[in-house]
């Protein structure tokens, strides 16, 4: 029966009342309101999304590392060859949901980057719902699982606003983290907008993936069992396998040896396969290795030791991933329903990450605070590397390798190495040419028209009375049957930090601007920047540059692009990093950015290190009043940071400690003379900045009660980010600050109040700069 239901406008109108209202029940007729329902047949539909996962890492298109899972997909479904990713996380994440381009929903880059441009400020408009809003309002159950970074940075604590949480995107529940990447071990959870904790240690065998994929499993087990006719939309995007990469230790010793080779051997056996399993066209070249990656077998021993442990460390992350989602997809398989689900697994949002720079690191935070690992630490942590006691990236020639064929890597939306991300679609109800391979030009923005011509609904017209934008991608279910279907794009603009390309009937035209590994720099000069032309349907690993050959075809598609930027909102062009980074941004709730004065009670906790007190390179003080038991009492105060870095205030053994964790090279435990008193009591912690520059180091003074209990001396402070971990009062949440407790460490007396001063931060221009750099390459890491 056709379905003749007005979807053009969400929420769909209350029918009128069709009974009968008597003066009593005995003449009147009941008439229940009904419940949105989507069309007969609407499937139920599951999207993966894996995080910073190049073209050539996954078996399944001829990576060195295996992924039973998705091949086992792949074995039932279709394998896309050409589908693309915006080349860089938040942008890619807006896109895929929304169906928009990424500055066409207002988030043309990072929300630490944001600027006060509709398409630069990471405010996703109301004229852009998402898909999840659309299903809702249809009749479907929705829900996200994982990493969310597409709420903005100052939106994210408990002053909300939550209109651009999930919860307030159209998603009937959340679980998971904001931001770019999280601990894995010590995650920084939310469900639905209220924080919570990890339901057992990391010594008790705790880890992210396997947690959000039984809350999944389970969400999607109730809600068939309690309406089994409802159909589901679940968006399961784990932070695998972006940094910290984190593995189970029998995971990363499954790759033992595996990369001894080197990237070179490791990215020419890929390219092998590639050709040999179809997945790429037969006359594919390789393209060469890049000035910017040392040949393997010119690096010392020592090096290539610790250079193949980061890659088994990574290759197991991103197999035990893959693990995870294939119990997601055998629990889908299980439901009365099966057969009519749509599955598609994405692989990466994103092109193989460089951000670990040449050397790669076992404490990213550190390096991103201007502190360089050292060859010899790294290789004393060799076996403990992807443990909670590690927060590891590879070094980019790892990401090189990872994108075969292409050039380049994440961030470099010019190149198919940092925008062409493979892709598989299963549905057994639809989908019969059973490992067959799609080469159309597809991308992220396709994701939603396709989900809703499925369906069987309209993209709406208006949604909660906002006029909304059209999409801008178009449904790709022509392929699903046909390998030679008509090509469902012909044209799509690509733009990250003016790193930019446009493909136009079957050519590309390309310019790359800034480098991963140095986006502190703003080149400028975009004039100067130059162009190369490919093309694609003869040229598949973009291997042949043709600018000089046809400089007609260059300059037709250089006048594309520029048509395609202005209609999508893609100017001003801003290439800047630290000066962009430091653009002010709005503050939680509308707070004062310049406020020197804090107040917090018990139960804060969960605080975003940007929406926490900045005690950095300022000498500040933190006065706290408690209430100890008149025996026993223990725990923490104050803590902010983590196992990378931080400070934390608290009781234990009856004395009052402070503890100062600079990257674990310096840690500095200061304890009082004298115990706490039972009973009221205020307790502080004063430190004296040095000043004359950043990260310098200052006298720290505990007191009780007015009194000094306890002085020190501390050489070395954090000049950037603690890391990923947060700030709370009462409980040390996620990887413990000091290696003296165990998290949560909770304070069992009373924590009444905790005021924090800060004093001035007069820093010099330089110091600025410099400041800015490395909150540029934080940000850059963590998207």
């Amino acid at each position: 029966m056709a379905d003749t239901t007005d979807r053009s406008r969400l929420p769909l109108p209350e029918p009128p009342f069709q009974g009968v209202i008597g003066q009593t029940y005995l003449d009147s007729k009941e008439d229940w309101p009904a419940v949105p329902k989507p069309p007969e047949g609407a499937p139920n539909v599951i999207v993966i999304l894996l995080d910073d996962v190049g073209f050539g890492q996954v078996s399944t298109f001829g990576g060195p590392v295996p992924t039973p899972a998705l091949d086992k997909l792949a074995a039932r479904g279709l394998r896309y060859n050409r589908f693309h990713t915006t080349a860089i996380c938040g942008p890619s994440r807006a896109a895929l949901i929304t169906g928009r381009n990424h500055h066409n929903c207002g988030v043309g880059f990072l929300s630490e980057w944001a600027t006060g441009f509709p398409s630069y400020n990471n405010m996703i408009p109301r004229s852009t719902a998402t898909i999840a809003s659309v299903l809702k309002g249809n009749g479907y159950a929705t829900s996200w699982f994982g990493k969310n970074h597409n709420t903005p940075d100052w939106e994210s604590s408990v002053a909300g606003p939550f209109d651009r949480w999930p919860t307030g995107l159209g998603f009937d529940y959340f679980y998971g983290f904001i931001g770019g990447e999280t601990h894995q071990y010590y995650p920084v959870l939310f469900e639905n907008t209220v924080a919570v904790e990890p339901h057992k240690s990391p010594e008790e065998g705790y880890h992210f993936m396997e947690d959000m994929t039984d809350r999944a499993i389970n969400w999607m087990r109730y809600s068939k069992a309690v309406a089994p006719q409802k159909p589901v939309f679940l968006y399961f995007a784990p932070g695998a396998a972006h940094a910290p990469h984190h593995a189970p230790k029998a995971w990363r010793e499954k790759f033992a040896g595996q990369f001894d080779a080197g990237w070179d051997a490791v990215r020419e056996a890929t390219y092998r396969r590639q050709l040999e399993t179809g997945v790429i066209p037969p006359d594919t070249q390789l393209t060469p290795r890049p000035e910017w990656v040392k040949p393997w077998d010119s690096l010392p021993a020592d090096e290539r030791k610790l250079y193949a442990r980061f890659m088994e460390n990574f290759a197991g992350y991103l197999a035990y991933a893959d693990s995870e989602c294939g119990r997601l997809i055998e629990a889908v398989e299980a439901l009365p329903d099966a057969d009519n689900t749509l599955i598609l697994y994405i692989v990466g949002d994103n092109g193989a990450s460089s951000e670990g720079g040449f050397t790669g690191t076992v404490n990213e935070i550190m390096n991103l605070n201007g502190v360089p690992s050292k060859l010899e630490d790294n290789l004393a942590k060799l076996d403990e590397i992807g443990g909670p006691q590690t927060e590891p990236h590879y070094p980019l020639g790892w990401a090189w390798a990872g994108n075969a064929p292409f050039q380049w890597v994440k961030q470099v939306a010019s190149h198919l190495g940092g925008s062409r991300n493979p892709m598989v679609a299963a549905w057994p109800a639809r989908i019969t040419d059973h490992g067959g391979v799609r080469d159309q030009f597809t991308h992220l923005i396709d994701i939603m028209p396709t989900i809703l011509d499925v369906a069987g609904i309209p993209a709406p017209q208006f949604v909660d009375g906002v006029e909304q934008k059209p999409l801008d991608g178009v449904p790709i279910t022509s392929t699903f049957a046909d390998p030679k279907a008509r090509p469902v794009r012909e044209r799509q603009y690509f733009e990250v930090f003016t790193n930019r390309a446009i493909y136009d009937k079957g050519w590309i035209a390309c310019a790359q601007h800034t480098l991963p590994w140095r986006q502190d720099l703003a080149p400028g000069h975009w004039e100067n920047d130059r162009w190369e032309l490919y093309h694609l349907d003869e040229d598949f690993s973009e291997a042949k540059d043709l600018a000089a050959v046809h400089p007609d075809k260059l300059a037709e598609l250089k006048a594309v692009f520029d048509e395609e930027a202005r209609k999508n909102g893609v100017y001003p062009f801003d290439d800047r990093g630290s000066g962009r980074l430091a653009t002010p941004k709005p503050s939680p709730g509308g707070a004062d950015p310049n406020r020197t004065h804090f107040t917090y009670y018990a139960g804060a906790s969960r605080l975003a290190e940007t929406a926490s007190p900045n005690t950095k390179n300022r000498s500040h003080r933190i006065v706290a009043q408690i209430e100890m038991p008149e025996t026993g009492g223990e725990g923490m105060i104050v803590a902010a940071g983590g196992a990378s870095a931080g400070y934390a205030l608290y009781v234990q053994d009856g004395k009052l400690v402070y503890h100062y964790n600079w990257f674990e090279r310096e840690r500095t435990t200061l304890v009082s003379s004298v115990p706490v008193p039972a009973g009221r009591s205020t307790v502080s912690i004063e430190f004296a900045y040095d000043g004359g520059g950043l990260g310098k180091g200052g006298e720290a003074v505990i007191g009780i009660d007015g009194q000094e209990v306890g002085r020190t001396r501390i050489e070395n402070t954090v000049a950037g980010r603690f890391g990923i971990d947060t700030f709370g009062v009462g409980s040390d949440t996620g990887s413990p600050v000091g290696k003296s407790y165990k998290t949560p460490f909770r304070f069992t007396g009373k924590v009444l109040r905790v005021d924090v001063e800060l004093g001035p931060r007069d820093l010099s221009p330089e110091d600025e700069v410099a400041l800015h750099r490395m909150h540029t390459a934080f940000a850059d890491t963590h998207e």
